[in-house]
């Protein structure tokens, strides 16, 4: 069904493409017709004319493509934007109670239980927070850098990483 529609689709660009080719040959076929009834003042009117339709031709095509660039770059910074203010709020045991989800932003993120238990011995350590981010970023780094990736989270500085283990502190207690 795809195949059919896609040769349709080609079927249909062939003929506008064809259409345009036969307009195009046509005015051309006039032009020449018309070229030996201009005198030199016409013709090199019509030169100019040409060249100035030339240069608006490729400042469109430069225009169309700063659009494009503008349009790429905003999408960019939307999506920055969306993941930006995002922090870690919700962690809930999975159904199967095999592991657990963490909620970033609007998505869940899927750990297992010993992924959540080193996490959470790494958050709940005695030293100072700053050395906390570092190792917890450094095992993400090592074993989960999907998360670093879905949270854009750049380094142990980050506001994110402090949620995260401010989430793991409220959420888990260690049993001695």
């Amino acid at each position: 069904m795809a195949k059919a529609k896609t040769g349709a689709a080609k079927t249909k660009a062939v003929k506008k493409s064809a259409k345009k080719t036969s307009e195009k040959d046509n005015l051309a076929d006039e032009l020449k017709t018309l070229i030996p009834k201009l005198d030199e003042e016409g013709l090199a009117f019509l030169v100019k004319q040409a060249h100035v339709h030339l240069y608006n031709m490729q400042v469109d095509a430069l225009n169309k493509n700063t659009i494009r660039e503008d349009q790429r770059q905003s999408e960019k910074t939307v999506k920055t934007k969306k993941t930006g203010n995002a922090v870690f709020t919700d962690i809930e045991m999975s159904d199967s109670g095999s592991g657990y989800h963490i909620l970033f932003g609007n998505e869940w993120i899927a750990f297992t239980k010993k992924e959540i238990t080193t996490m959470v011995k790494i958050a709940l350590g005695d030293d100072a927070d700053l050395e906390i981010r570092g190792r917890l970023y450094n095992w993400l780094s090592n074993e989960r850098s999907d998360i670093l990736v879905t949270a854009s989270i750049p380094d142990k500085f980050d506001k994110k990483l402090t949620s995260l283990i401010t989430l793991l502190r409220n959420n888990f207690k260690l049993r001695k």
